[in-house]
């Protein structure tokens, strides 16, 4: 199972096209772009709670048979905040100074 490779920061709709060195993912795949992670988020999940890591790029070249981006295309659907700003605020700040493994 490949990753969603999700096309959108879901917290300013900034577009983050598959090869982008500015996505960003949690463990379940909530993808944001660097700035929104840094300066909004301040690595705190708002769905989740825990850390991001930068999104692996897919391969455009097909070294081994069915694996790249043409044979496994990155999702075309736009995802977006499940919850308020002010929520998103008081979540980060509550769990931000807790390591993420310890989360």
């Amino acid at each position: 199972m490949a990753l969603e490779l999700r096309p959108n920061c879901e917290y300013c709709d900034k577009d983050l096209p598959p090869a982008s060195l500015e996505a960003r993912i949690c463990t379940y795949e909530c993808t944001f772009c660097a700035a929104c992670v840094e300066n909004e988020l301040h690595d705190v999940c708002p769905n989740c709670g825990g850390g991001f890591v930068s999104r692996p790029i897919r391969p455009v070249t097909e070294w081994r048979p069915g694996l790249s981006l043409a044979k496994r295309p990155a999702s075309t659907t736009r995802a977006h905040l499940s919850y308020s700003l002010d929520d998103i605020t008081a979540h980060s700040a509550r769990i931000r100074d807790i390591p993420p493994a310890e989360r």
